[in-house]
């Protein structure tokens, strides 16, 4: 029986990977720090949201897999460009709309660049 080769773009293959290691059952661990003790109104938001806390858990797993495909140039912006994203969402408060359009604006940026990434592929 022949085999058929499926081109999987690799970038899509991490970012699933991460995303499936990242989800899961327990909840005080579905955003990217501790839930069993937010620190911040920010993060007590994120913590009581399902929806928030999964576009954290989505935007921490673009922004690991970019910081791991970009030149070490990039890196330092990205994770300037965190830092940014990071005050911001604190300076929502409990705005749970406030903090889920940071949310949206910098799962965009951060797939825009995984995106133009896989665009130069293949790999």
């Amino acid at each position: 029986m022949a085999r058929v080769a499926v081109a999987v773009p690799l970038v899509g293959v991490l970012v699933a990977a991460a995303w499936l290691a990242a989800v899961g059952p327990d909840a005080a661990r579905a955003a990217s720090f501790d839930c069993t003790k937010p620190a911040a109104a920010d993060e007590r938001a994120v913590c009581a949201s399902r929806m928030l806390s999964d576009e954290d858990v989505r935007m921490v797993t673009l922004f690991d897999v970019a910081v791991k495909l970009v030149g070490m140039g990039v890196r330092g912006d990205l994770r300037d460009q965190q830092r940014a994203f990071l005050a911001a969402r604190a300076s929502c408060g409990a705005d749970a709309a406030c903090i889920a359009g940071l949310y949206e604006q910098r799962v965009a940026s951060l797939q825009k660049i995984i995106d133009d990434i896989a665009a130069r592929g293949p790999y």
